[in-house]
């Protein structure tokens, strides 16, 4: 007995070709940009397809609007890239957008305007006005505006606006306004405004504004407008402000106030002195200025009024309300006996 059709599980074929009649076919629309297999925007497009939701695989952006999904691309954007895209965005080597949105890969990772997600660049990854998220880039990471996030360059980290989260660069960091954060520069860091958390640079750390926190520098620290917190500066410490906590600085230091407590391996100098100061060479007070507290150093220079104690080989004060020990010591205030070895005292 022969066995039919449906016994070996092959269908006849006029029933296969009504089949695939019953589907409705693919809209296929073919432009100069490129070829577009939609149902609307849904679907795949090949070349220059202006708006997609799916796959999209293009040599050079030209005229891309919106890309919600997959954006791939061999080269970066012609001009100015303009568009959006939502999802991922894959540079074969390069790609770009005006907006980004999601994740980005390549070579090179170019936004003209904002980018919001995790891209990764091997050579490098910019934006022009922020960039929010987790942005990598092997030789830098840059941005003309904000940062947001986590940014890691393998040289360099720069950002004309503000920067708040964390940022690593390799050789440096630097950022034209206020960082809120943490920052890392294997050589230096530079900032513009203020800054609030931690900073850490290989040789030195500039602050353009007030710091707030934490500033460590191989070589040197310095702050424009005054540090608050912990400042430590292998060689030096240098602030146009006060420096506010506790300062160390290998070789020395100087401030235009000093309040709490600061440590130099050869001298600390200021206006105004509010704390403890220790020296093995040199502390000095500024003509018109003050020291309110204790200063310990080989010399202690007070070319203007001591409240307090000073103890070192030579102490002299302009104006003694206090205590000096040492092997000479000098008031010039003193009615009488301004100099005298060991002790010096005037209410």
């Amino acid at each position: 007995m022969k066995p039919s059709p449906t016994s070996t599980g092959r269908l006849p074929v006029g029933l296969l070709l009504a089949a695939l009649l019953a589907v409705p076919a693919l809209p296929l629309h073919v432009s100069a940009q490129g070829l577009k297999i939609a149902v609307g925007d849904v679907g795949l497009g090949i070349g220059d397809v202006c708006r997609l939701d799916g796959v999209r695989l293009n040599f050079r952006d030209r005229c891309l609007d919106r890309v919600r999904g997959l954006n791939a691309t061999i080269w970066s954007p012609h001009d100015e890239a303009t568009g959006r895209v939502e999802g991922l965005a894959l540079g074969l080597p390069l790609t770009g957008a005006d907006e980004l949105a999601g994740v980005a890969l390549g070579v090179g990772v170019a936004v003209e305007d904002a980018f919001s997600g995790v891209g990764m660049g091997l050579l490098g990854m910019g934006s022009g006005r922020s960039l929010r998220g987790v942005a990598v880039g092997g030789l830098g990471v840059g941005s003309g505006g904000d940062m947001e996030g986590l940014m890691v360059g393998g040289l360099g980290v720069g950002t004309g606006g503000d920067i708040r989260g964390v940022v690593v660069g390799g050789l440096g960091a630097g950022g034209g306004a206020d960082l809120e954060g943490m920052v890392v520069g294997g050589l230096g860091l530079g900032l513009g405004g203020d800054l609030t958390g931690l900073a850490v640079g290989g040789l030195g750390v500039g602050v353009g504004g007030r710091s707030r926190g934490i500033l460590v520098g191989g070589v040197g620290v310095g702050a424009g407008e005054g540090a608050r917190g912990l400042t430590v500066g292998g060689v030096g410490v240098g602030s146009g402000g006060e420096l506010e906590g506790v300062s160390l600085a290998g070789v020395g230091m100087g401030a235009s106030s000093i309040t709490g407590l600061a440590i130099a391996g050869f001298g600390v100098g200021a206006t105004d002195i509010h704390g403890l100061v220790v020296a093995s060479a040199y502390m000095k007070i500024e003509e018109d200025g003050r020291l309110r507290g204790v200063s310990v150093a080989a010399f202690n220079d007070v070319r203007g009024e001591q409240r307090g104690l000073s103890i070192g080989l030579l102490n002299i004060a302009e104006e003694l309300h206090g205590v000096q020990i040492g092997l000479l010591n000098i008031a010039w205030n003193k009615p009488s006996w301004r100099v005298l070895p060991l002790v010096n005292y005037h209410p």
